[in-house]
This record gives C-alpha cells, sequence and structure tokens, in this order.
C-alpha cells in the first residue's frame, strides 16, 4: 500500500468515492431490510441465500468469503437458517473438518421470492442506466475491491 497523501483542507465528502459507496450500500441494504421483512428473512440470510444460488452445496467458510463476513458470523447466520428449515449441513465428503451448506425445498422458495425482490431494487436504482454502464460500475468497482487488502 502507498503512503496516505497529507490532509487536504479543501476535503468535500461529496468527492470521497468511499462516501458514495458507503451511502449506496447503506441505501440498498435498508431498501433490501424493508423489502426482504415482508416474507420473513434479513438480509443477512439473503446474502447467504444468494451464494448458496450460485452453486449447489457451498462451504461455510466459501460463504463468509463470499460475503465478505467472519467465519464465526457466517457459522450462526446457517444455523439460523438450519432451524428455520431454509438450508441444511453436512460434513464435506472430502475433509470431513468442512460444514457444507444447501438449500431446503424451502429455502430454495424463498430464495426464488428473495430473488424476484433484489431484482426490482436492481431495476428501480438503475433506471436509466445501460447495461454498457453498469458492467462498467461493476468493473471499477471490481477492480476496487481487489485492491483493498483483506
Amino acid at each position: 500500500m502507498t503512503e496516505a497523501p497529507q490532509a487536504d483542507v479543501r476535503f468535500h465528502r461529496a468527492e470521497w468515492p468511499f462516501y458514495w459507496i458507503a451511502r449506496v450500500t447503506g441505501r440498498y441494504f435498508q431498501t433490501m431490510e424493508t423489502a426482504l421483512d415482508r416474507i420473513g428473512i434479513d438480509v443477512p440470510s439473503y446474502r447467504v441465500l444468494m451464494t448458496l444460488y450460485e452453486d449447489r452445496r457451498v462451504s461455510v467458510s466459501a460463504i463468509a468469503d463470499a460475503c465478505v463476513i467472519k467465519l464465526s458470523t457466517a457459522t450462526r447466520i446457517v444455523q439460523r437458517m438450519a432451524k428455520d428449515g431454509l438450508v441444511e449441513t453436512r460434513p464435506s465428503l472430502s475433509d470431513r473438518r468442512v460444514t457444507e451448506v444447501s438449500l431446503t425445498p424451502k429455502g430454495e422458495a424463498l430464495r426464488h421470492q428473495a430473488w424476484a425482490i433484489a431484482e426490482g431494487v436492481l431495476a428501480h436504482a438503475f433506471a436509466g442506466v445501460d447495461e454498457r454502464e453498469r458492467q462498467r460500475l461493476n468493473h471499477l468497482l471490481a477492480g476496487v475491491f481487489d485492491r483493498l487488502p483483506g
């Protein structure tokens, strides 16, 4: 990482990209929280559902990595979802120390509902933004993410 420049007294938060990243993230989570509440789930459960959508079985550590959360947090979310009948867990066939997670039929049905909600939020938030601009934004944000130490 390079050395941080000295503080500038002319700092304007609206010119700081992380200000907008934080605001968009906060507003997105508020919007999703309200919308997901109608189907009885929270944002952390939604994020796990979407991670499981991409793969049939996923380890708890892979879920934590995909959701950018601590392993202990992912474990608690998965345990709560298992209690609610949304996911099943089992030891990995290749490494019994690893816990794998998969959706139950109830979880799969809820995932479909949650995805429809997310699609609606996306359509509203990106109204007037063409696909090329959206892809460019995804590319820029992926690069920023990759350059941040983790």
